[in-house]
């Protein structure tokens, strides 16, 4: 997919809207209707702290943003410095490979796009409880044979430099994903733990046992397997605990994670103790600034987007 011949900028974050006829955007609250979550869908997320098996791509979509995937894997130095985080391998395992970087929205119509899916979009709204805007995108790779870990950990746990929480996380298949190829795990419950130490992101699996107490390791041991056809996705609650084991398969793992927070979060960045892991990030002022820079758009504004529906669509309360 090409950049329309209007856009003259590098950095797609000038643009808080839709750029591309990519995802078709509704024009009526009525549109909005066939995307939203049931009740029963509304209180499996607020008991377990996910929900799995939500459409958001067509098949010729998921083909573009991997198109686009191929080109991010090879990016120019110029392209680099729009992203937050870039690393080709950030396996700890030498014999493995897992391709992370955060930012892509900001260089490809499509990732810039997606964030606007109408049932993205909607299923955020409601298990967020309200209005929200862009926090950062991540893109994981795993390829065939030799995909590296992400080891299990809770969001939220790399995210303290923001307050109050307030976050959901959308991991998004760019290929089918099951236990073979590395799909994702989730211990269901476990985002009403509380927050737990970081024990590492792309290493030892296990080293998170050595923070639970023996309830929790009894829940862990009830890892649910979240299996999704390519095109689907889940969301998660920032402190859920969730990871994804190596890909030893014939097939690549591919996925782009999208990470919202409400609208009113602060920055908590002063007494943050990875502070370099945040220097390439939009800037985050000092604690107790808002966070407003152009790279966190609003991307629902529920009074706007649903008018008389409003009072109609049954929102989470975690």
């Amino acid at each position: 997919m090409k950049l329309p011949d209007e856009i003259q900028t590098s950095d797609l974050s000038e643009y808080s809207s839709p750029i591309s006829d990519f995802i078709k955007q509704p024009q009526t609250p009525e549109d909005w209707q066939q995307y939203v979550l049931s009740e029963e869908q509304i209180k499996f997320y607020e008991e377990n702290g996910f929900l799995s098996g939500i459409k958001v791509l067509t098949e010729t979509q998921v083909d573009i943003l991997n198109e686009e995937l191929e080109k991010l894997q090879s990016v120019s130095d110029e392209e680099r410095k729009l992203f937050y985080h870039y690393e080709s391998n950030e396996a700890e395992d030498p014999t493995k490979v897992l391709f992370h970087a955060i930012g892509g929205w900001r260089v490809t119509p499509g990732f810039h796009d997606l964030w606007w899916s109408p049932a993205y979009r909607m299923a955020v709204y409601q298990l967020m409880g309200g209005d929200f805007k862009v926090f950062h995108d991540q893109l994981f790779c795993k390829p065939a044979k030799h995909g590296g870990v992400v080891a299990w950990h809770q969001d939220f746990s790399y995210w303290t430099f923001t307050k109050p929480m307030n976050h959901l996380t959308c991991w998004l298949g760019l290929d089918d994903a099951n236990a073979d190829n590395g799909c994702m795990y989730y211990v269901p419950g476990s985002h009403k733990w509380g927050l737990l130490p970081i024990t590492g992101l792309t290493g030892d699996m296990d080293a998170v046992r050595e923070v639970l107490n023996e309830d929790q390791k009894a829940s862990f041991d009830n890892k649910f397997v979240n299996e999704l056809p390519k095109g689907y996705c889940s969301f998660h609650h920032p402190l859920m605990m969730h990871g994804s084991y190596a890909n030893l398969s014939e097939r690549s793992r591919r996925a782009i994670v999208l990470n919202t927070m409400g609208t009113k979060t602060l920055s908590n960045v002063d007494d943050y103790e990875r502070k370099e892991a945040l220097q390439n990030f939009p800037p985050l002022g000092k604690t107790g600034d808002p966070l407003d820079d152009k790279c966190f758009p609003i991307l629902f504004d529920s009074t706007k987007e649903l008018g008389d529906m409003l009072q109609a669509i049954p929102m989470a309360s975690v």
